[in-house]
């Protein structure tokens, strides 16, 4: 393993301060600088008894008079795991049963209908927020899964999280400590996409230098080596890193999806103190969404990348938060990543990412995030508003795009 002293990059001296679309001046491997194209359908806010929010174009339909369904209530007419004995209140419709999720009625529809999808007697119910009181330093992995959103926890033909773990990025067991943080905010300019707080997951500490308990430099070790899942670390074209990586830390979370889902979305954004010295070289500090089994468009199982399939890290063109990068400075402001812990460094600002799934699937997503080839400048991932697409429209794709400011 690399001395931090002997960390050196010819490219600092030449690409510093250059807005990076290439890995080097002389490689001439350019990055993607777009995510593949996004499933169709709007992002609705809100969904009844849970605090997800979904996408969705409003109700169920009902059953018209002459249709079969709905006359034997122990029979499963619409063939969606539940009959009217078993509380589908439209057997008609295999988008409405007790294991579906509320779908918000788009008011921009003029012929959209409000229905009740998950059968419990109400419509369009509002979200509920379930982090609020979550400290910065708890590492509860179910309440983790909270900060993200996912507040309802799945039972005998319901929907959500099965189970939560903190894993290092082979799935062993991990004690996070200081390496994960549940945040009301991101230093001064970063508040949550949803709820009360976001998850935060750092290859070093995940605190600003308004925490008490922050490290306040910008290598702080906690969890040491560590091994990689296979197919990574992921090298982006011409920028060769290294094989080992150091402190890595996920957030496993195993979920069944809603029996009317097709996919979901979360959004993030990446900090990293290896931006721009860094920038392709054998230092590349990785953010991967680890999906078993993996859906169709991921790579290795990952499923945030860019559009040139390169993974998170310092070599993604998303990369637009800096001292002179196109977005500005001012979401590094109070993060550390500001200068405050030593040279400027930057970050991605808020991506989001989507994939499909199979109503009624169990799923198990890790957010998982490393150090590259040594255990110095750390880097930070950002993870929060997780929402189930509820649609019959078009197939969901795996992709990753920027949030519109």
């Amino acid at each position: 393993m690399k001395l931090v002293a002997l960390r050196f990059s010819s490219f600092a001296a030449t690409a510093i301060g250059v807005a990076l679309v290439a890995c080097s001046a002389g490689n001439g491997q350019e990055l993607g600088n777009g995510g593949n194209d996004p499933g169709s359908g709007g992002r609705h806010t809100g969904e009844g008894g849970d605090g997800i929010s979904l996408t969705g174009s409003g109700g169920g339909t009902t059953g018209s008079s002459g249709n079969t369904c709905n006359t034997d209530p122990s029979v499963d007419d619409d063939n969606d795991g539940f009959t009217e004995m078993q509380g589908d209140c439209n057997d008609c419709d295999a988008f409405t049963n007790p294991g579906a999720i509320e779908v918000l009625t788009d008011p921009a529809d003029p012929n959209a209908e409000p229905a009740d999808e998950n059968c419990n007697q109400q419509v369009d119910e509002p979200a509920v927020v379930c982090d609020q009181s979550l400290a910065h330093n708890d590492t509860d992995p179910m309440n983790g899964a909270r900060a993200l959103g996912l507040c309802q926890t799945a039972d005998a033909g319901s929907w959500g999280v099965v189970n939560a773990a903190y894993v290092r990025a082979n799935g062993s067991p991990a004690s996070p400590g200081a390496s994960v943080g549940l945040l009301d905010t991101f230093g001064s300019a970063v508040p949550p996409r949803e709820g009360g707080r976001m998850l935060v997951l750092s290859s070093g500490y995940g605190r600003t230098p308004a925490h008490s308990d922050a490290c306040n430099d910008n290598s702080c070790s906690t969890l040491g080596p560590g091994t990689a899942p296979s197919g990574f670390p992921q090298d982006t074209p011409g920028c060769d890193g290294d094989t080992d990586i150091n402190d890595d830390i996920a957030l496993q979370l195993q979920l069944k999806a809603p029996t009317n889902a097709s996919g979901y979305t979360f959004d993030f954004s990446f900090y990293s103190f290896e931006y721009p010295e860094w920038v392709c070289t054998s230092f590349n500090d990785q953010f991967i969404a680890l999906v078993s089994p993996p859906p169709m468009g991921s790579i290795n199982g990952n499923i945030s990348f860019d559009s040139m399939s390169n993974p998170v890290s310092v070599n993604i063109a998303f990369f637009e938060v800096c001292s002179g990068c196109p977005l500005g400075a001012g979401e590094l402001a109070g993060t550390g990543f500001d200068g405050a812990w030593g040279d400027d460094a930057g970050a991605t600002s808020w991506l989001v990412t989507q994939a499909p799934v199979t109503g009624g699937e169990d799923i198990t997503i890790q957010f998982t995030i490393w150090d590259t080839g040594d255990d110095a400048w750390d880097s930070t991932v950002l993870v929060d508003n997780f929402q189930w697409i509820a649609s019959s429209g078009d197939p969901v794709d795996v992709g990753t795009t920027p949030i519109p400011k």
